[in-house]
């Protein structure tokens, strides 16, 4: 097994990170955490790379927080999780949302905790049909974190954040795309197979539009129509003087592929 906590896999216009603790269902201590932002940050200033495709080594995707590292006998009677969150989950998740390339997520088995949350961060999530998604806070006092409780609510309503958050009832694949808390199931063999197609297919599309539209639907959260209207306004302006949109129009004018080249400049 690979010492490294995170693996890189550079390919031709995007980046795979693998999370790179198998024996600990990929759970997160300081190392992973610190190897998971530096590939962000490789890719995120990586003109080369197109899209990000995050997966996990072994039998499952992620466990969350490796317990080991949070024993409260070791951390003295007043322990601040804060703090952890403050560090280290809440950066990532904010990283995640603000990268300016598609970020895919592949859940390869199960994605507990901090972990299955750090996948809903991601742009899209496709799971294995034998993965499972826990919501596994309330089994040791606390409460979902990393987004959970945002995640949660905003795909799932109240009623099913409520019952997912406080019973910690696993979430199968199936039902977690029926719901719309990810994009899609598929059978297990093909997993990496359709994430690599995805991410492939966003390595080599217009990556600016790809920034705006991420950008233009998270604002929808919290804007009002009206707000919303003039966002897209604003966006659109920035797409349309892209070289991309360019290409775009030309390439379906003269009937043929598009060769944007918007992720492969610098």
């Amino acid at each position: 097994m690979s010492e490294d906590v995170v693996l890189i896999d550079k390919r031709d216009g995007y980046t795979v990170i693998t999370l790179n603790r198998p024996d600990r269902l990929n759970s997160f201590n300081v190392a992973q955490h610190e190897a998971l932002r530096a590939a962000l940050d490789a890719c995120e200033n990586d003109a080369g790379c197109g899209a990000i495709l995050l997966t996990g080594a072994g039998r499952g995707f992620c466990a969350g927080q490796d317990l080991s590292d949070r024993d409260p006998k070791m951390l003295g009677d007043n322990p601040d999780l804060g703090a952890t969150l403050e560090t280290w989950y809440n950066p990532l998740v904010r990283k995640l949302r603000a990268m300016e390339k598609p970020v895919i997520c592949a859940v390869n088995g199960v994605a507990a905790g901090a972990g299955a949350n750090i996948a809903f961060s991601c742009d899209i999530v496709l799971a294995a049909k034998s993965a499972k998604f826990i919501q596994a806070f309330s089994k040791i006092g606390l409460i979902p974190d990393a987004g959970g409780t945002y995640w949660l609510t905003r795909h799932l309503g109240e009623a099913r954040a409520k019952a997912l958050a406080m019973t910690a009832e696993p979430l199968s694949a199936g039902d977690a795309a029926d719901w719309g808390l990810i994009w899609k199931a598929v059978d297990d063999d093909r997993l990496m197979e359709e994430a690599e197609k995805l991410v492939r297919q966003f390595a080599a599309g217009p990556t600016r539009a790809y920034a705006l539209t991420k950008q233009a639907i998270h604002a929808a959260s919290v804007n009002s129509l009206d707000e919303q209207l003039d966002a897209e306004r604003g966006f659109q302006r920035e797409a349309g003087r892209s070289d991309d949109y360019k290409e775009g129009v030309a390439a379906f004018l003269e009937k043929r592929p598009a060769d944007f080249r918007g992720a492969r400049k610098g």
